[in-house]
């Protein structure tokens, strides 16, 4: 990649990451406007940070990138459509596009439409003072086909200043509805390169899974986990079948499952599992609890882990269950058989410690940050 590559690439995640602030700003203010309608927009349903503690320590829930809200897992598509619906109120430019990217779950369409703009913007900004580039035939079939069908493409077209107006056809003696750009929209062409720019390298606006950090005291129910549905991709009653199906299976041939059958069943198995929990017992005897997704590397437990030590500089390791290493921090969770839950152990690095010591270090007792040990619970 060219220095200049590099410098339009920097550019674009700098306007991409501007128009997210501005969204969750604008947000933010019209909340504080609007507290009543905002009310009506977002869902009651939403969970809290306050009403996290009373909710069992395994439910999965979700942010909003737009609002900050955490919420279920059920409520993630409607409350970030309304979130996007409530931003086009000041940002129609920003809210379009999370539209088009993230109500439209064909990929290729999208990706067809939006290039199709993208090549009615390149018009536009190669040729300003030709009005023929200005002007888009609702009638279009390629408009129809590939823009009009897309939710969120229109309003995007409105919202950088195509207007729709009734225009005669040349050659002929009818007016059809065209798009027009203004005069006033095309003297800032740098504007809509950038916004063709983000419109074609958006992605889909999807919640985060929360990972939930919670510190639980010493406890020898740390390994007790009570995992709700929504950690199987099988309903409650497929598990239960799948589980009668698989002992009666295993009772008939197990003699004669060879160890390559074993391994292929067990990867099988991994599969079916959405989430996983993990817990981390520490050396002064805390535990550590974290959400992820089964098919998350190891790397996320890891940074996980350090984002909540008080000495976040000093290496560590991490135990599986059968106590040995995780060396591979690349290789997912259900890969290594930490799915649907797992209790591992936190180790100082040996080397790096003594190290620490005998340069009159002092030793390190409280491994996690103050504010998370003040809110400490106890496993029930």
């Amino acid at each position: 990649m060219t220095d200049n590559e590099k410098g339009q690439t920097e550019d674009m995640d700098h306007w991409m990451w501007t128009l997210l602030a501005y969204a969750r700003r604008d947000i933010q203010v019209k909340r504080e406007l609007e507290a009543a309608q905002v009310e009506a927009i977002i869902d009651k349903k939403s969970v809290t940070s306050t009403a996290m503690e009373s909710i069992s320590v395994c439910n999965v829930r979700f942010r909003c990138p737009l609002t900050g809200d955490i919420i279920q897992k059920e409520e993630r598509e409607e409350h970030i459509r309304k979130a996007i619906q409530m931003l086009a109120i000041t940002n129609p430019t920003s809210a379009s596009i999370m539209k088009i990217h993230t109500f439209n779950k064909d990929r290729e369409r999208v990706k067809n439409g939006t290039e199709t703009i993208s090549k009615y913007f390149d018009n536009i900004i190669s040729n300003p003072d030709e009005e023929k580039y200005r002007k888009i035939k609702l009638s279009n079939k390629v408009f129809q086909e590939r823009i009009n069908s897309l939710e969120g493409a229109n309003e995007f077209l409105e919202a950088v200043g195509f207007e729709k107006k009734m225009l005669p056809v040349p050659g002929q003696e009818v007016q059809e509805e065209f798009y027009m750009l203004s005069n006033i929209a095309t003297e800032t062409l740098d504007t809509l390169q950038k916004q063709r720019d983000v419109l074609l390298s958006a992605e889909p606006l999807k919640a985060t899974l929360e990972r939930q950090p919670r510190v639980f005291t010493p406890s020898i129910q740390a390994a007790h986990f009570n995992l709700p549905d929504d950690f199987y991709n099988l309903t409650a009653d497929e598990i239960k079948r799948e589980q009668r199906l698989r002992t009666e299976a295993l009772d008939r041939s197990s003699m004669l499952r060879t160890k390559a059958m074993r391994e292929k069943e067990e990867q099988r198995e991994m599969r079916k599992y959405n989430y996983t929990v993990m817990r981390v017992r520490l050396p002064d005897g805390y535990i550590l609890q974290g959400m992820f997704y089964a098919r998350e590397k190891v790397s996320a437990l890891s940074d996980f882990v350090r984002d909540q030590l008080q000495t976040d500089w000093l290496p560590f390791e991490l135990l599986a269950p059968g106590g040995h290493k995780l060396e591979d921090e690349h290789v997912a969770f259900n890969e290594c058989g930490l799915v649907p839950s797992a209790l591992l152990t936190f180790r100082w690095d040996a080397a790096v410690l003594a190290d620490v010591e005998a340069a009159g270090g002092q030793e390190i007792k409280s491994v996690l940050k103050p504010e998370l040990l003040a809110k400490a619970e106890t496993l029930s």
